[in-house]
């Protein structure tokens, strides 16, 4: 395939507020993630691993965070200006008229960037969200996309019915031509020959560069067209413009067998904590460990992992556990649990089914179990988190639907 000029954009600027506590001091993409990543990684790892070095990151919401960990870890080290991964907040560059205005949706946040568009001479543009969990070969995506001749390729996943309303949803005939589009519908439809599932939009796009343009600029015509599903997608698909789904299930991962079929919106708590449980079994849904698909993210300068006491019940131990770096088990036992770094776990304590993240330490004699505490809390010896309800409401914590009790970040006991 002839060399095409691609260019990445990750939408990095959800609130994430489903997420809250964990988004109360910082944007959905950069919530950590399996012990070591923030959740922006995984799209910033799909661009690099298929060959799209050339992306910017919109942000907005509480970005200092994600900001910071972009500045820090996300370095090319090359003096090529089509090798970048660039931060982008929103900047009032088509809207002087009007004062101070954030990106008011999707489509609106690319449309107030179509100058770094120019500036790139993209002929195709990937818009990716910055907040799920996956791996995508971005390449063969594209591929598809000009095989097909296609104006806009949406990748698509199967979702079961009960799960659609949260999505967009596509109608396709046999050679995955899109034949409608609906935005969240409260009675989705399901896919033909399989009535229980429906094909569900990923948010990951694919735009040949004309067909973005035109289809931008005439929505800037409306009024509150801001939103790639809501408005950009319907109106394309009435238009009569080309649009392909893309089977995502067939994509290939380099070092890994079988179907493509792990994606996880982590939209909220209990999505994000089973994302994080799916890590630490023996053969684990979502593989970290592919050597043929890296997943960087920003450099820890972290100690080894240490485990210390071997004495009776005194020993530290962790079983089906994935630690990061720095993680010392003195005395306690983990278990199916993921560790971020610099936690320290104490004797006599047991950490169960939980997420604990960076700079956390678990006092002596404490029970943790079916829990997920944010950054930097010391929990006080003989405490118990995830045993008593009632007593993790008195303290404040939040509690989700499947029981998980999300400690937030700097509590104080």
């Amino acid at each position: 395939m002839a060399q095409h000029r691609v260019l990445g954009m990750i939408l990095a600027g959800g609130q994430g507020t489903r997420l809250s506590p964990l988004t109360s001091k910082r944007s959905k993409p950069a919530v950590p993630f399996g012990a070591k990543y923030r959740i922006i990684d995984f799209a910033l790892n799909n661009f690099i691993n298929s060959g799209i070095y050339g992306i910017y990151v919109l942000t907005q919401y509480k970005a200092q965070s994600l900001t910071e960990h972009i500045q820090r870890g996300w370095r090319f080290g090359t003096f090529f200006s089509d090798y970048f991964i660039t931060l982008v907040p929103a900047q009032m560059y088509r809207y002087e008229e009007l004062g101070p205005v954030w990106y008011r949706g999707t489509s609106d946040a690319v449309y107030q960037n179509m100058h770094l568009v120019d500036n790139f001479d993209a002929d195709y543009v990937a818009i990716f969200s910055g907040d799920h969990i996956y791996k995508m070969n971005v390449q063969h995506m594209l591929e598809r996309h000009i095989e097909s001749k296609a104006d806009v390729s949406i990748a698509a996943y199967p979702t079961p019915i009960a799960e659609a309303s949260r999505f967009g949803i596509l109608q396709v005939d046999d050679r995955l031509r899109i034949t409608e589009f609906q935005e969240k519908p409260k009675d989705p439809k399901g896919m033909p020959g399989n009535p229980s599932m429906a094909l569900a939009s990923m948010g990951n796009y694919i735009f040949s560069r004309k067909a973005l343009e035109e289809l931008l600029y005439s929505a800037a015509k409306e009024e509150d067209a801001f939103d790639f599903g809501q408005h950009i997608l319907p109106h394309a698909l009435k238009d009569g413009y080309q649009m392909y789904a893309y089977d995502f299930s067939k994509n290939p991962i380099p070092g890994q067998e079988g179907d493509n079929t792990y994606w996880r919106d982590v939209g909220t708590l209990d999505a994000y904590y089973d994302a994080n449980m799916d890590l630490v079994s023996v053969k684990p849904e979502f593989d970290l460990y592919n050597p043929e698909w890296s997943l960087r993210t920003a450099t820890e300068f972290s100690p080894p992992d240490k485990f210390v006491h071997e004495t009776g019940n005194r020993t530290g131990q962790a079983f089906n556990s994935i630690l990061a770096g720095g993680v010392i088990v003195s005395g306690g036992t983990v278990r199916s649990s993921v560790l971020s770094r610099r936690v320290r776990v104490n004797s006599y304590s047991t950490v169960t089914r939980s997420v604990i993240l960076d700079d956390c330490e678990i006092g002596r004699h404490c029970v943790i179990q079916n829990a997920i505490i944010d950054k930097d809390v010391i929990v006080p010896p003989g405490t118990q988190i995830g045993v008593d309800q009632e007593q993790d409401r008195a303290r404040g914590f939040t509690i989700t639907e499947n029981g998980i009790v999300v400690v937030p970040k700097s509590y104080s006991f």
